[in-house]
C-alpha cells in the first residue's frame, strides 16, 4: 500500500510527552514518537512538527494563578521550545535530519522560522519542528499548528492525541461518547466539540487543510494513517 499523503504538519501535544510520569519529558515515550517520525520520513513522507507545552508550562493556566497573561503565553512559548530541542534530539540519535526553527528569533537555539526555509528543509528530507507557537500571546499551539500546516502547504493536519478520534463527549468521562469516522469543521464547531480551539479550527476550514485526529501513543497509527487507514477521525 503507498502513501497518501506527501507532506504532513504533526501537531503533538506537550502532554503527551510526559508518558506515565505526570510532568516534564518521558524519555521512552519521546523516543518511541521519534522512531515513528522517522519511520514515515523514510518513505519519503515530507514531516513538519509543532509540539505544544503544556507538560512545562501553560500560559492560561498560569494566568489562572496570577501570572501576566502575556507572560505566562511567552513562557507556554519556551516550553514548546524546549520540546521542540528535545524531539530534534531524539531524532538525530537515530539518524534522522531534522532542523529546529523558532517563531521568534532564538538564534543559535533554532532557526528563525520562514516558510520558504522550513519548505526547503522539508524538501532535502530534514524534519521540520516549528517551535514557539505563532509568536504572539493569546493565541494557542492549535492555532500555530493550522497557520503552520498552511505556510508549509502540507496535504493535512495529524493531530496526535490520547484518544483515537473525535467523539460525541470525552471518552474518558463518559462512557457512551461515540466516535465519528468523519465530521465537518460546521459540525465540530455547532456541537462544541473539543477537538481545537476556534480559531484553529476556522484557519483550517477558510484554507481547506483537513486534519486527522488520532492516537499517537499507540505504535504504527502513525504509519497507518500516512497510508490512508481508517484510523481516528477525519475533520474537512
Amino acid at each position: 500500500m503507498g502513501i497518501k499523503y506527501n507532506r504532513v504538519l504533526l501537531k503533538l501535544s506537550g502532554e503527551s510527552l510526559m508518558g506515565k510520569q505526570g510532568y516534564g519529558i518521558d524519555t521512552d515515550r519521546l523516543n518511541e514518537y521519534a522512531c515513528q517520525i522517522m519511520e514515515i520520513a523514510g518513505m519519503g513522507v515530507q514531516v513538519a512538527i509543532v509540539i505544544g507545552g503544556g507538560n512545562i508550562f501553560r500560559g492560561v493556566a498560569g494566568a489562572a494563578k496570577g501570572f501576566n497573561r502575556v507572560k505566562g503565553d511567552q513562557m507556554g512559548m519556551l516550553a514548546t521550545v524546549i520540546n521542540s530541542l528535545a524531539l530534534s534530539s531524539a531524532l538525530e540519535a537515530i539518524g534522522q535530519p531534522v532542523k529546529v526553527f523558532t517563531a521568534i528569533n532564538m538564534y543559535p537555539i533554532g532557526n528563525y522560522y520562514s516558510n520558504s526555509v522550513a519548505i526547503e528543509a522539508l524538501e532535502r528530507g530534514e524534519v521540520a519542528i516549528i517551535a514557539g507557537g505563532t509568536g504572539n500571546p493569546f493565541f494557542t499551539t492549535d492555532t500555530g499548528s493550522a497557520l503552520r500546516g498552511i505556510e508549509v502547504e502540507a496535504d493535512v493536519m495529524l493531530k496526535g492525541t490520547r484518544v483515537d478520534g473525535v467523539y460525541t463527549a470525552d471518552p474518558e468521562k463518559d462512557p457512551t461518547a461515540t466516535k465519528f469516522e468523519k465530521i465537518t469543521y460546521d459540525e465540530v464547531y455547532n456541537r462544541g466539540l473539543k477537538v481545537m480551539d476556534l480559531t484553529a479550527t476556522a484557519l483550517c476550514k477558510e484554507n481547506s487543510l483537513p486534519i486527522i485526529v488520532f492516537d499517537m501513543d499507540t505504535p504504527g497509527n502513525l504509519l497507518k494513517v500516512i497510508k490512508g487507514e481508517s484510523v481516528g477521525t477525519l475533520v474537512y
